[in-house]
């Protein structure tokens, strides 16, 4: 059976990141795991929010490869040792594994670690029940067509008309390009009080966005940021982790 994937985007400043970490946490715990984790921001903090050590990135992998030119094995494409390599910068961890794309260097190199990414997750998609990705912030992504084939997309927002105005660009474009994405819905985060105002709602709707739900501000987040403790270590009784949960219950994950 292939990997159920499941993409995290919105601009940055959202907490995406943080959210994509719960997301995985709650597979691993509610749908047994394991996950494949795929970082494919080149500002790469999805390891800190797992509380693990990365091992390495697809883009320092690149890097490396490109100057083995003279010393690869006769024949060997940059691809093939590539292929050959990927698997010592994958992370493992209990319930999940880690792929960072990390920042790379040179002209070019960011499309070129992102297609490699592609690559390897499109040929682990019947090795893992799940996949999820945290996708760049923006909306440069998608234009490069990195979320494509995606069962869920999860669309990140602060409670900000600038926030929702952008999570309905990042909606149109998914129409746009004639990305495969199974479902879309949009998520609120850091949302102080009951719910949305209003004249959000409004916004909502005026953008065609599909709202899952809202995950209140969370004093918790900013006190484990601050003692560097990983946020995936979040007690259950979090008001953030208990209002995901309660979404993410809600989207009929398999």
């Amino acid at each position: 059976m292939s990997a159920f994937t499941i993409a995290v985007a919105g601009k940055g400043g959202t907490g995406k990141t943080t959210l994509t970490g719960l997301v995985i946490r709650y597979l691993i715990e509610r749908r047994k795991g394991p996950v494949l984790a795929v970082d494919a921001d080149a500002n790469s903090n999805l390891n800190e929010v797992l509380g693990v050590h990365c091992e390495g990135t697809v883009g320092g992998l690149r890097e490396e490869a490109l100057g083995t030119a003279g010393s690869r094995p006769h024949g060997m494409s940059l691809d093939e040792y590539l292929d050959m390599r990927i698997a010592q910068v994958i992370t493992e961890a209990k319930g999940f594994d880690l792929l960072v794309m990390g920042r790379p260097e040179g002209p070019g190199c960011y499309c070129a670690a992102n297609n490699v990414i592609r690559k390897y997750t499109d040929h682990l998609l019947d090795s893992y029940p799940y996949i999820v990705t945290d996708n760049e912030a923006g909306l440069e992504h998608l234009s490069r067509r990195t979320t494509q084939d995606t069962d869920l997309l999860l669309i990140i927002s602060e409670p900000s008309v600038r926030g929702i105005l952008t999570a309905g660009r990042v909606n149109g474009i998914v129409d746009e390009l004639g990305l495969k994405v199974g479902k879309r819905v949009f998520i609120v985060n850091r949302v102080n009080g009951p719910g949305l105002p209003e004249e959000l709602k409004e916004t909502v709707e005026k953008q065609g966005l599909l709202l899952a739900g809202t995950v209140p501000a969370d004093e918790l987040i900013t006190q484990y940021d601050m003692q560097g403790t990983p946020l995936v270590k979040l007690p259950e009784e979090s008001r953030a982790v208990s209002a995901l949960y309660k979404i993410l219950d809600g989207l009929e994950i398999p």
